[in-house]
């Protein structure tokens, strides 16, 4: 019954989580370039611990947006490690 209640149900939550994180990750860099409001860090963490930790990293790289807060170019991958 384990492995119904992983592709049932916790698969396809990953797979959003990590949709909305590359999404959020897209805006946030969109609104950077333009100087406008920009997305809490916190957030953007939130995102990536949830869930979206292959989102936000495939966000870092396309978009290259915040690669140089140790934060994230640091933590970013060992929360996906860590959720593989």
């Amino acid at each position: 019954m384990t492995p119904y209640i992983f592709t049932e149900t916790l698969l396809p939550l990953i797979y959003f989580m990590s949709l909305l994180s590359f999404i959020i990750w897209a805006y946030d860099k969109h609104r950077a370039v333009y100087h406008k409001w920009r997305i809490p860090e916190f957030l953007l963490a939130i995102v990536t611990v949830l869930g979206g930790a292959f989102g936000s990293l495939c966000g870092m790289v396309i978009f290259n947006h915040k690669c140089r807060k140790p934060l994230f170019y640091i933590g970013v991958p060992a929360i996906l490690f860590i959720q593989i």
